[in-house]
Order: C-alpha cells, then sequence, then structure tokens
C-alpha cells in the first residue's frame, strides 16, 4: 500500500509549524464548494489566479508597509494581469517571497506561458485573456474573502472562464 500522507509543514521550523497548526485549529471545518465540470477540459476556458502580489508595473503595488506595521494584515486588493505577461512587465510585492525566481521566470508564479501551451496542444479549450494576483498569507482575510472575492468572481464571469487554477506562492 502507498502512503498518500502529505507533511504540509515539513519545510517548517518547530516554532512555525506549532503555531500555523494552532491557526487552522482556529477555523471551522466547513464543506468544499467543488463544482463538477459541465464539459471537457478542451473545451474549457482557463484562468489563474496567484497568491505571489505580482503586480504590472504601471498598477499600484501591493501595500507591503501595511504588512509591515501589522504582520497579521496583508492587502485585500487584487491586480489584473493580461495572458501575454512577461517578466519583464510585473514587480513582486509579497514579504514572503523571494522575487529572484520569478524576474528569471514568472511561469514558476504565474504560469502563462504553460497555459498557452496547453491551449495550442488542444488540452484546454482556452487561456483567459486576463489573470488575477492577490496576496497570500493575508490572517485577516475578511475584506478579502467579502469584497475582493465577489469582485475577482464577476471578472472570471465576464472572461466566461470555466475552470479557475490557483497558484499558492
Amino acid at each position: 500500500m502507498i502512503d498518500k500522507h502529505v507533511d504540509s509543514y515539513r519545510f517548517l521550523s518547530g516554532i512555525t509549524k506549532r503555531m500555523v497548526k494552532n491557526w487552522i485549529k482556529m477555523e471551522e471545518p466547513r464543506e468544499i464548494p467543488w463544482t463538477p465540470l459541465t464539459k471537457p477540459l478542451s473545451d474549457c476556458t482557463v484562468a489563474l489566479i496567484s497568491t505571489a502580489g505580482i503586480a504590472l508595473k504601471p498598477d499600484r503595488p501591493f501595500d507591503q508597509e501595511g504588512e509591515r506595521q501589522n504582520p497579521w494584515w496583508g492587502d485585500p486588493s487584487y491586480r489584473i494581469l493580461p495572458n501575454n505577461v512577461t517578466e519583464e512587465d510585473v514587480r513582486l510585492y509579497h514579504l514572503h517571497i523571494d522575487p529572484k525566481c520569478a524576474e528569471q521566470d514568472l511561469n514558476c508564479l504565474l504560469p502563462t506561458q504553460r497555459l498557452n501551451e496547453l491551449a495550442q496542444a488542444g488540452e484546454i479549450g482556452g487561456a483567459a485573456p486576463r489573470h488575477f494576483s492577490i496576496m497570500g498569507y493575508i490572517l485577516q482575510p475578511d475584506t478579502l474573502l467579502h469584497e475582493t472575492t465577489p469582485v475577482i468572481i464577476r471578472d472570471l464571469r465576464e472572461d466566461g472562464v470555466d475552470v479557475v487554477v490557483l497558484v499558492p506562492a
């Protein structure tokens, strides 16, 4: 029999592991809102949502100073990224991520090129015209859940998106 246990805490230090486990215990378990596909993946439009705090260079940066002042807070806003975005077009504004990898290959945090390759191969119907980035590590998510998420959902529906791939940072 294969052991299918995944140790999500494997790379955390002892104190961080205990702290994260305690945060998780504070959350009430709830049903996962799973929605099965109604058509083949090869007919679906797919969008990406990254939690890496990626913004186009001319866009307003994610608020890092607010997080420095209060480590429990994270910027609950989002940024729109076009499907043809590249490393040269963006900056990362996440205090918990080393930006060097994404500066070399944005696909590690927002795999638009890989998504377009899947579309060209016929594995998916197509890549959405725009993708989204939010900040991860938001320990007070009320604004993100109740204000930002409904707007992102509206935008996804406008783009005819059938599938969303969450890209955790």
